[in-house]
C-alpha cells in the first residue's frame, strides 16, 4: 500500500493531480479541497489510498489525515465506493460531515450531491459514535503548506530536492517559512 506520495507537482486537473516523486508520475484522484489546498504549490505530499479492482488501480489523494481518514470511513458504508466519497468530500468540508453524521442530520448528508434520504440514514447508522478524529483541518493545511514552501524555497536556491526534503522532514511540525528557510540554509550549507 501506498499511504503518500511527495514529490513535485506537475500538473492539476478537475479531479486530479500528478506527482513526480523521483522520475515516476503518480496519478492521484482528488476533492475538491484537496486540489484547493493543492493549487500553487510547486512541492505535496499527498496522503493516499490504492483502490484495486480486477481491472483497475486507482490512487485517491488527499491533502490532510483527517481527509483520508473520513475517506476510508465512508468508504466502509455500503454502497458508497472511492467516487461516491471523493464528491462528498468535495461538497462539504470534513468538519461539516461529520457534524451531520454526529447530529443525525439527515437532511443536511441528504443535500450533498448523490446522496438520497435512504443513503444519508444509512451512513448515519453505519458512523455515528465511530468518527473520532481532530477537525482541527485548518492548522493541519497551514503546516503542510508552510513545508511545502519552505522546500520549494531551498530547491530554487539550488539545492537537491532529496537533501532539502531530508532536511525539513527533521524540522518541528508547526515550523514558520522564514525560520526553516533560514534553518535549512545553514543545514544544507553545511552538508556541502
Amino acid at each position: 500500500m501506498i499511504g503518500f506520495v511527495r514529490g513535485k507537482l506537475i500538473e492539476i486537473n478537475e479531479s486530479d493531480v500528478l506527482v513526480d516523486v523521483q522520475g515516476v508520475g503518480y496519478e492521484l484522484h482528488c476533492s475538491q479541497s484537496t486540489i484547493a489546498d493543492l493549487s500553487g504549490l510547486d512541492f505535496v505530499k499527498v496522503y493516499a489510498y490504492t483502490h484495486v479492482r480486477e481491472d483497475l488501480i486507482q490512487l485517491f489523494g488527499f491533502s490532510t489525515p483527517l481527509e483520508k481518514q473520513m475517506f476510508l470511513s465512508l468508504i466502509k458504508v455500503n454502497g458508497i465506493g472511492p467516487k461516491m466519497a471523493t464528491a462528498i468530500l468535495s461538497a462539504a468540508p470534513v468538519d461539516v460531515i461529520l457534524g451531520y453524521i454526529e447530529n443525525e442530520d439527515a437532511k443536511g448528508l441528504s443535500s450533498l450531491p448523490k446522496i438520497g434520504k435512504k443513503k444519508a440514514e444509512q451512513i448515519i447508522l453505519s458512523l455515528r459514535g465511530k468518527l473520532v478524529f481532530d477537525t482541527d483541518r485548518g492548522s493541519e493545511t497551514q503546516k503542510v503548506a508552510a513545508r511545502d514552501e519552505i522546500v520549494s524555497a531551498l530547491v530554487n536556491l539550488g539545492f537537491k530536492p532529496l537533501d532539502v526534503q531530508t532536511v525539513v522532514d527533521g524540522f518541528k511540525s508547526d515550523v514558520q517559512v522564514e525560520q526553516g528557510i533560514r534553518m535549512g540554509l545553514s543545514q544544507l550549507a553545511n552538508r556541502g
